[in-house]
């Protein structure tokens, strides 16, 4: 993605909800008839802004439902609950909500509770939001240009993609959801790969909503061009994806403002999980911060719900593939982030590496760098030894755009699609294989890239596995030919 594509979204419109929590106790116990149970309830409290919240119980309905109880009795409401996981989403205007949902008996199944934003829940389009998308998510857009363009795919030839496609051109057996802003499914290059049966749309508070075209891009190109380069169909007309002979879904968690909220993504991975998707492409990062820090409690809760929602998607058969980001950041040595939250006011905080960049740094989802014709790092794409797991090109990338056309456009976004492409051509050749076979194929087949030859003192590690390239740029032909 661009981290022009996951980079900062500001939102001046939004109205910011305060984070600071009263430290006395929310809820005072209700006094029952004797032949009833006891029951507790919150504590009035002036409303506040309309927030959404994640709250975490152990897995299971009957877990579920007392956690629902207590998310009533607290002035909330569910709005969707994943109970495979342990995970509901709720909405509520009490500005004591995190510890009003704690109290009495139903409260003591709550794990974590964390808000998911730190601006109120809108519906509409905000301030400068379509500007900053626009800014996101196209780092390089250039003109639409309707016309036929394979031949200027300089980035299938560096990952031999042209060379697989002698040998194939992926199972129409497999299916790759496309996670982010929506795909132009009547695109010609898309529409003969596309499973409208297995799409959604996301972006309505974390609720999978099937209506028809909802999974479609409406102010942002950023997906259709995901999804053109994961498998652009072989049609003779306009270009050709990694994997042209496999199925695509569009999974929208990119809403009209271009913010991807926690329960977006949290629904997009159960999605796939339970549609049976092969490989899922995620070029974004979770909003409204860069990095979620485990010892904030908000934070932490996320962390833990997007963890659980991405580990019940690995065990159901689904490989992750994300973007490492577009801020020229080391991922391994995290110091400062000064971007967050991007739905309100930024401010400069001190983190560590317990602070990580959601979904790219969870375990099992593959992080992708980027590089460029030269095979170099990208200037943009962000790095960390033993954090970025391979490298793909995504600067200047053609592909497909809303409407018929294409176009480039930069970041590693651009770079994560070449790697779910080559998975969706593994999983075609090996459909037995697990996420973690793919994995570890993915690794080996990549291309070992050493480190700049003038020395880059960013550039840590050996040949074979380094903070720039991880263990090298993905080689599609070796992925099909080879056994690993």
């Amino acid at each position: 993605m661009s981290r022009s594509s996951r980079t900062r979204r500001l939102s001046a419109g939004l109205a910011v909800a305060a984070l600071a929590l009263t430290a006395a106790g929310a809820a005072t116990a209700a006094q029952a008839a004797p032949s009833a149970p006891a029951t507790t309830t919150a504590a009035p409290a002036a409303p506040g802004v309309l927030m959404n919240y994640v709250v975490n119980t152990k897995a299971g309905k009957g877990h579920a439902k007392k956690v629902a109880k207590a998310i009533e009795a607290a002035g909330g409401t569910v709005v969707q609950s994943y109970d495979q996981i342990g995970v509901l989403i709720a909405q509520s205007t009490n500005p004591n909500f995190r510890t009003a949902v704690r109290s009495g008996r139903e409260g003591r199944e709550v794990q974590s509770v964390g808000a998911t934003r730190t601006a109120a829940v809108s519906e509409g389009p905000v301030g400068t939001a379509k500007k900053t998308v626009a800014q996101r998510l196209a780092a390089d857009e250039a003109a639409v240009v309707p016309d036929p363009r394979e031949g200027e795919q300089w980035d299938m030839v560096q990952i031999k993609a042209d060379q697989a496609h002698r040998i194939t051109d992926g199972s129409r057996q497999v299916l790759v959801g496309i996670n982010d802003s929506g795909v132009d499914d009547a695109h010609p290059d898309l529409a003969p790969n596309f499973d409208a049966a297995n799409s959604v749309n996301c972006t309505g508070n974390g609720i999978p909503d099937q209506t028809a075209g909802g999974w479609r891009p409406t102010t942002s190109a950023h997906g259709t061009h995901v999804a053109g380069t994961v498998a652009a169909a072989r049609n003779g007309v306009g270009i050709v994806g990694v994997a042209p002979g496999v199925r695509i879904a569009s999974v929208k968690v990119v809403n009209d403002d271009g913010y991807i909220y926690p329960e977006y993504s949290i629904c997009g991975f159960v999605w796939a999980a339970e549609r049976g998707m092969d490989v899922t492409n995620h070029s974004y990062f979770i909003d409204p911060w860069q990095f979620w820090c485990d010892d904030n409690g908000d934070q932490g809760a996320v962390q833990e719900s997007v963890r659980r929602a991405v580990s019940f998607a690995t065990k159901k058969g689904v490989l992750s593939v994300a973007a490492a980001g577009n801020s020229n950041y080391d991922l391994s040595n995290k110091t400062t982030d000064t971007t967050s939250p991007n739905d309100s006011t930024a401010v400069t905080r001190t983190i560590s590496n317990d602070c990580l960049d959601l979904p790219t740094e969870l375990p099992g989802v593959i992080t992708v760098a980027s590089t460029t014709q030269a095979r170099a790092k990208s200037l943009f794409s962000n790095f960390g030894l033993r954090t970025i797991d391979v490298a793909a090109p995504g600067s200047s990338i053609l592909s497909t755009m809303p409407g018929g056309g294409y176009a480039p456009m930069s970041g590693t976004s651009m770079a994560s699609p070449h790697v779910a492409g080559v998975a969706a051509l593994m999983k075609s050749t090996h459909p037995w294989w697990s996420p973690r076979d793919l994995e570890r194929a993915l690794w080996r087949q990549a291309d070992d890239t050493a480190c700049p030859a003038t020395p880059d003192a960013r550039c840590t590690g050996t040949t074979a596995n380094n903070a720039f390239y991880g263990e090298g740029i993905v080689d599609a032909l070796d992925a099909v030919k080879r056994t690993w």
